[in-house]
């Protein structure tokens, strides 16, 4: 895929450091490539149930933001993206000390993108799929 924006992964790292929600996570930008992001989680306690899996509503807002950095990556210069919808399935508990989600862009329009993320868990080295969903954003122009 291509970007309008040279500069896209400045651009997407600045949207995620201030998003209160995101900061609040502890939410590492990994690799970024136009179409497709990686964010990385720490597991901390205050992501997880009383079981020690990560919880569902944790897992459901890295696939957002992942979505929705990926749909981000395509965007032109002064552009934005926000959540319209996203579904998302729990595949499996979610028990580790790292969290992955990979988002990657179906389809990128002019007012709207469709996104979709698969969110897996690393523990002892075994990655195992958590969950994964689709993501609709809508792109405005910012300023």
């Amino acid at each position: 895929m291509e970007t309008p924006d040279s500069e896209f992964g400045a651009a997407v790292r600045r949207a995620l450091r201030t998003m209160p929600a995101a900061a609040h996570l502890g939410l590492r930008v990994g690799a970024l490539t136009p179409g497709a992001a990686e964010l990385v989680l720490a597991v901390r306690p205050e992501h997880t149930q009383h079981d020690g899996h990560v919880a569902g509503s944790v897992l459901g807002a890295l696939a957002d933001f992942a979505g929705g950095s990926a749909a981000g990556t395509l965007l032109p210069p002064g552009w934005t993206s926000m959540t319209m919808d996203y579904t998302v399935k729990l595949l499996a508990p979610a028990r580790g000390d790292t969290v992955l989600a990979r988002g990657r862009v179906v389809r990128a329009g002019r007012s709207t993108s469709v996104a979709a993320a698969d969110v897996v868990v690393l523990d002892s080295g075994t990655e195992t799929m958590s969950a994964t969903a689709l993501i609709t954003m809508r792109n405005l122009e910012v300023g």
